[in-house]
């Protein structure tokens, strides 16, 4: 067994710098009170094992803790492990947990509760199988030793323990035979993490409090976290609330690049990139498969060669997106922009593979109708690329009806229904493929459960690239295979990519201490206070 340098690294650098770390207690001591006001879009429950994406992540980050933590250079951290061994194999991880983890009923933090929150998210998350397929069992020698056993080496497992992907959940508060996903504990939350669930308001806020049991000593510093729920969608809602102070900060803030521009300019206000390392958010258009003419590739690159994406990346973002040609994000390791087939923006081209699949325009011009729908979220590039697609795909002869939801629920319905024909869709590419990326292209991932392979897209030879990909060691096997996943995905067009998300944060500078390692807001907040206290 091979032992993980963390931990001992981390203990090692405590003792020999014994002042500085007492001087940052005191510190942190000194910070103590005072509550933070954060903005963020209604989750539908606080529960991310089963439930992705940043409005469950940034407040159930805080309520539950994980494995390890990822720092800023992508590298794992202690949390409630203090230390881990790896065999030579790399198919036996051994995790030895924090003794003095509580929680926040009283109950301790065992091995029974790592090896049953591991098999919740493998089977109930909606990229369980993505992450944790390899796992073949988690052993619990004692209390507090878990061994998570691989039938295959997985290099993103380490990643996939961070608490927003893997949270450690309470066995005796969730395991009593109701069903996972809707289990009122999901609503009203226990967890281990720094700060325990106070109240909801449905559409209103959410109030966590101290932690005065957390593991971490003297921390969180916080009294206090409120979440107010403001849509995305709320763009002037979003910006009044911080400019007045009546919300500190907003992890993903929303705002349109207009807005950004103008919080720049305020000397209380910063903004900053930092943060959405680990997300790599991209931006697609997707296609339900089942319906004709969709299923035609010559229909799908008809659509390619209409959309001008430097035309939304540079108008309709104000040059503050990249346009965006394949399945991974460009800061991915992974990347490889020479294996992508590209489509120039060719409306004749277009026309001529419409009238080669037999979509003949009629008296009207009129090829075929869809409807084209676009969710709440990420305005600029669902919202605004489909008003933008309807009269672009018009000049082809496709006559595009848009439909807009009420609320995230009703989208999310309709797509993992598989009851539309097209829609704007978003997804995290994480810090590994296998985590993000796989989920929307394996032929066995095809569910009724929002981003998953609701596209209904199935290709063999992506699912053994993938396959070799999630089980190699070495970074060449995997970039070789991963160049070839995205020449296929390139030519096949299951999906049509536009744009990466130009995701910001912003917050008021009274708030220190900002979560701006890889996962952003999606982190736990026990080292931010507030500089009055208030």
């Amino acid at each position: 067994m091979v032992l993980k340098t963390f931990a001992s690294a981390a203990i090692s650098a405590a003792l020999a710098l014994g002042v500085a770390v007492g001087l940052a207690g005191t510190a942190s001591a000194q910070h103590r009170g005072g509550t933070l006001t954060v903005g963020i879009d209604g989750p539908r429950h606080l529960n991310p094992a089963v439930q992705s994406g940043n409005a469950t992540g940034t407040p159930g980050t805080q309520i539950f803790a994980g494995l390890i933590e990822l720092d800023e250079n992508f590298e794992a951290q202690p949390y409630l492990a203090e230390s881990w061994e790896v065999s030579d194999d790399g198919k036996t991880y051994t995790f030895k947990l924090r003794e003095d983890a509580l929680f926040h009923d009283g109950e301790p933090v065992t091995s029974a509760d790592v090896a049953y929150s591991l098999d919740v998210v493998k089977n109930n998350h909606p990229f369980g199988i993505a992450m944790f397929g390899a796992v073949e069992g988690v052993d619990t020698p004692d209390e507090h030793t878990a061994v998570i056993r691989l039938k295959y080496a997985q290099p993103s497992l380490m990643a996939s323990l961070s608490p927003v992907l893997l949270p450690i959940l309470p066995k005796h508060v969730y395991d009593d035979g109701q069903d996972i996903k809707s289990h009122p504990a999901n609503s009203k939350p226990v967890g281990s993490g720094p700060f325990k669930f106070v109240e909801e308001r449905t559409g209103e806020y959410i109030t966590l409090e101290r932690n005065e049991s957390f593991f971490k000593k003297d921390q969180p510093n916080l009294d206090r976290i409120i979440f107010r729920i403001i849509p995305e969608k709320d763009q002037q809602a979003r910006l009044l609330a911080l400019q007045s102070g009546e919300v500190d900060y907003f992890p993903f803030s929303g705002m349109n690049a207009r807005n950004v521009k103008r919080l720049q300019d305020d000397p209380n206000i910063e903004v900053t990139t930092k943060g959405f390392e680990a997300i790599g958010p991209t931006n697609y258009l997707e296609f339900n498969l089942r319906h004709k003419p969709f299923d035609d590739i010559r229909v799908r690159k008809a659509i390619a060669h209409a959309i001008d994406k430097d035309f939304i990346t540079k108008s309709l973002h104000l040059g503050m997106s990249t346009r965006l040609d394949g399945p991974l994000h460009s800061s991915s390791p992974f990347y490889d922009a020479d294996a992508l087939v590209m489509y120039d923006v060719d409306l004749d081209k277009a026309r001529e593979l419409l009238d080669e699949a037999g979509l003949k325009p009629d008296a009207n011009g009129t090829r075929f109708s869809m409807t084209l729908d676009y969710p709440t979220f990420h305005p600029e590039s669902g919202k605004l690329v489909a008003e933008y697609l309807k009269p672009q795909l018009g000049k082809i002869g496709i006559d595009v009806t848009l439909r807009s939801s009420p609320d995230f629920a009703t989208w999310a319905n309709r797509v993992a229904s598989w009851d539309y024909d097209a829609t704007m869709n978003s997804i995290f590419d994480y810090p590994d493929p296998i985590i993000g990326v796989h989920r929307l292209f394996l032929c066995d991932n095809i569910k009724h459960v929002i981003w998953t392979n609701t596209a209904g897209y199935c290709n063999k030879r992506v699912d053994e690239l993938l396959g070799e990909a999630a089980s190699a060691t070495d970074v060449e096997t995997r970039k070789k295979a991963y160049s070839e996943f995205q020449k296929i995905l390139s030519e096949d067009l299951p999906l049509i990519f536009t744009n990466e998300e130009p995701y910001t944060a912003v917050y008021n500078k009274r708030m220190k201490n900002p979560p701006l390692t890889v996962w952003g807001g999606m982190q736990a907040m026990d080292e931010v206070y507030v500089e009055d206290g208030q």
